[in-house]
């Protein structure tokens, strides 16, 4: 895949962690001229700082901050983003060569809870609200604004999409779900050929997430698991995943809808 094209970028989570390595990485390898990248995240102040890092080494960019709380957000929402950035740059849709959209950001939930223990109603619902309906919400207006332009939608997954992990019963279930929606978008978009779908497990990563897990977990083993891990300094940096990402694009080493870890490559 030649990342060196006219590329609108959308991350979501851009403010710190994988997010903002992800933005920063790709920003790096986009075509300056023409292109236009857009975070959208909680605190306005961190992605300041992304977008003054990505201005610093590609300084041609149009880059623009959205501060958004998922919980709320919907898909009017969205679709006012994609318009005034497009408007701002003065710029249309089919003016770009690809648009990619990053779906990054997410919740832990309550680690300290057994799955059998999941019943709140108002917390699950404001949980996927954060980390289901808004990626949905936001996919469905990217798709719509971007139908005719070749598309790259990465969504972050992780090992828990696809395998039961004890104190995680929030993460797996929705994680699971998420993963499942972009698998069949892959498959009902392959004939268009117009549409890239990646599902991304970046590995365990030291982040905000991992320390909560670590912290939270009810789970013994999995509590010492993270902690073994963090106190080796075995865990991923947000740059190793994000360069091997950009690797496993590079080198179109996989289907559309497929999920890659890693570990994989």
């Amino acid at each position: 895949m030649d990342l060196k094209q006219k590329t609108y970028l959308l991350v979501t989570g851009a403010s710190r962690g994988i997010g903002r390595e992800f933005a920063q990485q790709l920003a790096k390898r986009i075509s300056g001229k023409g292109s236009l990248v857009v975070l959208l995240g909680r605190d306005l102040n961190l992605l300041d700082e992304t977008k003054a890092n990505i201005l610093r080494v590609n300084a041609e960019l149009e880059v623009y901050t959205y501060s958004l709380e998922l919980s709320q957000c919907q898909a009017e929402d969205f679709s006012k983003i994609l318009s005034e950035t497009l408007e701002k740059s003065n710029a249309k849709a089919e003016g770009f060569e690809r648009a990619i959209v990053i779906h990054n950001a997410g919740t832990l939930g309550d680690a300290s809870k057994h799955a059998r223990e999941i019943g709140d109603t108002a917390y699950l619902e404001k949980f996927f609200h954060t980390n289901l309906f808004s990626a949905l919400a936001l996919n469905c207006e990217f798709m719509r604004v971007f139908r005719d332009q070749a598309k790259l939608v990465v969504n972050l997954s992780t090992l828990a999409a696809i395998q039961p992990i004890p104190s995680m019963a929030y993460y797996c279930t929705v994680k699971a779900a998420r993963e499942m929606y972009f698998r069949v978008l892959a498959k009902e978009e392959e004939s268009t050929d117009k549409t890239l779908v990646l599902n991304y497990a970046p590995g365990m990563i030291d982040t905000q997430m991992t320390v909560q897990v670590e912290r939270e977990a009810h789970d013994p083993t999995i509590k010492a698991m993270f902690r073994e891990q963090r106190e080796s300094k075995v865990m991923l940096t947000t740059e190793q995943t994000a360069l091997k990402f950009i690797k496993i694009l590079e080198s179109k080493v996989f289907q559309s809808g497929d999920h890659i870890d890693y570990r994989d490559y």
